[in-house]
């Protein structure tokens, strides 16, 4: 009698295990390979239609130079949230860092009005700087969770408030830790070479956050992105930064043991080929960069896939005649309103994850 209970109780318990397997029910499961996209894009100046005493932003006010309304604002965001939705295979990207915002809730209207069947959410800082634009985070709730938010003051040798270099960390899939560092460095007013001390002091304060991740765990998931206002091989991104140019197929091994903070520039094949993100003078240049540590080159379970970053320009966003043909619709041409998109183009790029789902 004892045996037969037990044969019965060890012949349910396969048929519990089973069925848990059948159904997807198990406590840890292997799922199928997912691609990762994940995207930058300069939103150009998407402020909202109030004042905001401690900020410049009168340019864009109804009564301000641009004659920033409640509908043009509306229809930025619709603009927007069209290119957004547009990536991915019509899917949207998982993961997309923005800059020149001037306040959270104008990421998460954006969201709410027009992108409300996506699972997104929002990671934000307040910055000083003195327009009030800031970097931001949007970001596949399914997928990802916040382990931490965070931001680094950029101090410049004139102490001018800039940009913060927003730093969330994102546990992904339940299973991997992902740094993501969003920037956008200073600009280049008043000349590049002039302007240049102010990026490489951005540059090194990055570089700071990232030493400090990847020396505690050479391993570390570093997933950067901006509009740096420097090209992929200006001295702020090559030397400051330590971001080495990246090809697909002529890469030496990578390995870690030799420096476990190196970090491999994936818009630098695209940069090479003559191509850009943003035009000016009729000159193409690559400001906006995807950047990762070495773990995302070689992590058999989560990589990068090789030529999949791309500069994002689908026609509708693409202006179609003129001196400016096959440069980003933007929003503004001056002070005339346009009621394009960005006078930048995004960029995204593509990882494969292959790991065990908990």
């Amino acid at each position: 009698m004892k045996v037969r209970l037990m044969t019965k109780f060890t012949f349910t318990l396969l048929l519990i295990l089973l069925n848990f397997v059948l159904t997807g029910n198990a406590f840890s499961k292997i799922i199928d390979n997912d691609t990762l996209v994940a995207a930058f894009w300069n939103l150009e100046n998407l402020f909202d239609v109030v004042d905001d005493p401690a900020k410049n932003d009168e340019d864009f006010l109804p009564k301000g130079v641009k004659e920033w309304t409640a509908e043009r604002l509306d229809k930025k965001m619709y603009n927007l949230s069209r290119v957004i939705r547009s990536m991915n295979n019509e899917k949207g990207p998982d993961i997309i860092g923005v800059c020149e915002v001037e306040h959270q809730h104008l990421l998460d209207t954006m969201i709410a009005k027009f992108l409300s069947d996506k699972p997104y959410v929002t990671a934000y800082a307040e910055s000083p700087d003195n327009r009030g634009i800031d970097v931001g985070l949007i970001f596949d709730s399914t997928k990802f969770s916040v382990i931490s938010i965070s931001a680094d003051t950029v101090k410049l040798p004139d102490l001018w408030p800039t940009r913060l270099i927003l730093n969330v960390n994102l546990l992904f899939n339940l299973v991997d830790t992902i740094h993501t560092f969003i920037n956008h460095w200073p600009s280049r007013v008043g000349g590049e070479e002039r302007s240049e001390p102010n990026r490489k002091a951005a540059a090194k304060t990055l570089r700071n956050s990232v030493v400090k991740i990847l020396t505690a765990n050479s391993y570390a998931k570093i997933l950067i992105m901006g509009d740096f206002n420097d090209e992929p091989l200006n001295s702020s991104i090559l030397k400051y930064l330590g971001a080495q140019p990246f090809i697909c197929g002529e890469q030496k091994d990578f390995n870690l043991t030799e420096d476990s903070t190196a970090l491999f520039n994936l818009s630098y094949s695209s940069y090479a080929k003559g191509e850009g993100s943003y035009m000016y003078r009729s000159n193409w240049n690559m400001l906006d960069q995807i950047i990762v540590s070495t773990s995302l080159m070689v992590d058999e379970n989560f990589s990068y896939i090789c030529d999949s970053f791309e500069v994002y320009k689908p026609d509708f966003i693409v202006t179609r005649s003129g001196s400016f043909k096959g440069a980003p619709f933007p929003t503004y041409g001056g002070k005339r309103y346009l009621g394009g998109y960005s006078d930048h183009f995004p960029v995204l790029a593509k990882f494969i994850f292959r790991g065990v789902k908990r």
